[in-house]
């Protein structure tokens, strides 16, 4: 906002002659001025910090939602194992975010890889980040470390989900996000000290790549290195589908997501109240967080129903856990440009997103790979798709007004705006896919070898709740219910077999 300011000696002057003491006077005024400018200041403070707080709470809430989601993909016998590993993301998350990951991420001033302030929250608040900056991007951090967790779903030791997301949050993705978010990352584009990436830095507004391609290329390799769970698929090679237990939980989360996405990608604005200089009071940042919240629905519902119809000629069915994956996968593809392209281009996002998330499906099954939440393919492959499609579609206005710091950046090859955005954002995908690939594939190898990766095939075979967490996550029997007393009809589980035949049904 424009700032105020009042001279004493010019006001004094125009008080004139005729007042006593017009000096005075003058400086009586301007002081009381300077209270209200610096009233209206506060109050843009507090405005701005409201505003990322409640986004942050809105992409704390996207756990409920990854919760609920892994929930209702795996199989009952596997539920509180799976929601238990989404509160220990959180959790660990929050400890080594604490400690470390915010100073890796942010701490500045650094050099271009790695920041080296703030450890602990040291010397914090600072003229750049308040209290609310950080929480926010923890959750982003924890969010990362959900993606992974349902790559590596119902055969992975509780141990290594401790470590490995203690990894993530505290050194693996903070290096990623101080590279392209940082003031002082070598290829941010609001980087302050040296020249940008190709002229532009790189245009990942709200984590495509940093968030999305880091969860799911870790997540690829903790699946690839622990192998596909028992049953996955046939000694003959074809794929069995290992369902999840509930479609209701998987729409649950799915909606809980969707709901946190509106702080996910409109909240990376990280402020609300701010003026854009073209003479318009009604027309500011909160015109472009509202832009970029109709983008993130087009994209996701664009993807959702190009997913329905897409699956419904290949498998003959309308798959509502198929259609869930789609409208996520738009919204992790449109969470990169999601506030530099128009309205129509987010739908163009969407549906060349659902095709990426089916293709990449299909090549799963090519090659044997089991993701239970199809969450390699989902975040990593839309990740991918999403942090390319910002470099052909950003346009000149929108790009100049959320990164005002530099004036004739390019921007999006299809909008004229030549092609070095899109070589910035080919340069992100492979440093992303080099730097998660060199420390969590090592990270899972040793786990592996060490065998604290993977369950026994005993364990495996009887459901991780039962063997390691003392029970079910759902109640069969109770022994206070009245069906239960001697005389009443009782009710009980029937576990289906392979073996049954239809002579003993």
């Amino acid at each position: 906002m424009a700032s105020m300011t009042c001279s004493a000696g010019e006001l004094a002057q125009l008080l004139g002659p005729n007042v006593t003491n017009s000096t005075g006077a003058a400086a009586f005024i301007c002081s009381r001025f300077q209270i209200a400018a610096d009233n209206f200041t506060a109050t843009q403070f507090a405005v701005d910090n409201t505003y990322l707080l409640f986004s942050a709470y809105l992409v704390f809430s996207m756990q409920l939602g990854f919760a609920m989601l892994c929930a209702g993909s795996v199989r009952a016998k596997n539920t509180m194992n799976i929601m238990l590993t989404n509160v220990l993301d959180a959790a660990a998350g929050g400890l080594f975010y604490y400690l470390f990951g915010f100073a890796f991420a942010f701490g500045t001033p650094s050099n271009g890889f790695i920041g080296k302030h703030n450890f602990g929250l040291k010397a914090f608040p600072t003229s750049l980040f308040d209290y609310s900056y950080f929480l926010y991007q923890w959750a982003f951090a924890i969010a990362a470390a959900g993606i992974t967790s349902g790559s590596i779903a119902e055969r992975t030791q509780f141990v290594a989900y401790l470590i490995y997301s203690s990894f993530l949050t505290g050194f693996v993705y903070p290096v990623v996000s101080h590279w392209f978010w940082s003031v002082d990352g070598w290829a941010s584009a609001i980087r302050r000290n040296g020249d940008l990436l190709l002229g532009s830095g790189v245009i990942d507004f709200a984590g495509s790549g940093v968030v999305h391609m880091v969860g799911g290329i870790a997540g690829l390799w903790g699946a690839l290195i622990e192998g596909p769970r028992i049953g996955r698929f046939h000694h003959s090679g074809r794929s069995i589908a290992l369902r999840g237990h509930s479609a209701s939980l998987v729409v649950l989360g799915t909606f809980l997501l969707w709901f946190g996405w509106y702080g996910f990608n409109p909240g990376s604005f990280n402020k609300i109240l701010s003026a854009y200089p073209d003479g318009s009071v009604y027309y500011g940042q909160w015109s472009a967080i509202g832009r970029t919240a109709v983008t993130t629905t087009l994209a996701g519902c664009t993807a959702a129903l190009t997913t329905l119809f897409g699956k419904r000629i290949l498998s003959g069915h309308w798959n509502v856990t198929d259609v869930c994956n789609g409208l996520l996968g738009g919204f992790a593809a449109i969470t990169a440009g999601c506030s530099v392209v128009e309205p129509w281009a987010a739908i163009v996002c969407g549906f060349v997103a659902s095709l990426v998330l089916i293709g990449c499906n299909k090549l799963a099954e090519i090659f044997k790979f089991d993701d239970p939440l199809e969450a390699a393919q989902l975040h990593g492959g839309c990740g991918t798709w999403g942090v390319i499609f910002t470099a052909l579609f950003a346009t000149e206005k929108y790009v100049g007004e959320v990164y005002p710091n530099k004036t004739g950046r390019p921007y999006g090859l299809f909008m004229g705006g030549g092609g070095k955005l899109l070589a910035a954002h080919l340069i992100q995908v492979l440093v992303i896919i080099g730097w998660v690939s060199a420390t969590m594939g090592p990270l899972f190898f040793v786990l592996h070898k060490f065998k604290l990766l993977r369950i026994s095939a005993e364990d495996e075979m009887a459901g991780m709740d039962l063997t390691r967490h003392g029970g079910f996550a759902y109640i069969y029997h109770d022994d206070d219910d009245e069906s239960q007393r001697p005389g009443t009809m009782q009710l009980g589980r029937i576990e289906p077999t392979s073996t049954t035949s239809s002579g003993n049904v």
